[in-house]
């Protein structure tokens, strides 16, 4: 499944990240900034690329400014940001 268009969720307060996806042209693509980026990079995109896998999205352009958030609120900026997209249909959502 592909986006239709862009959305954005989240903050730069301490303990959240803020995330912006588009659709991309080709490849997922993503660029990561965290305070905590040497003990955390990995995981952070890690969370990232799954939760992509998850809603079985490709070609997304993914922006992503953390500032130490942990994995449940980077999953949920990351689904929150999917939604505003044009992305699948979640679960709060209801059916369309």
């Amino acid at each position: 499944m592909k986006l239709t268009g862009k959305g954005r969720a989240g903050t730069l307060e301490s303990g959240d990240i803020l995330i912006e996806v588009e659709p991309a042209p080709s490849e997922t693509d993503i660029f990561l900034r965290s305070s905590v980026m040497r003990l955390y990079g990995q995981q952070i995109r890690a969370v990232l690329l799954q939760t992509l896998e998850e809603l079985d999205l490709q070609g997304v352009l993914l922006t992503a400014q953390d500032k130490g958030a942990l994995d449940c609120t980077i999953k949920a900026r990351l689904l929150t940001a999917v939604a505003r997209a044009g992305g699948p249909v979640m679960p709060w959502q209801g059916e369309e």
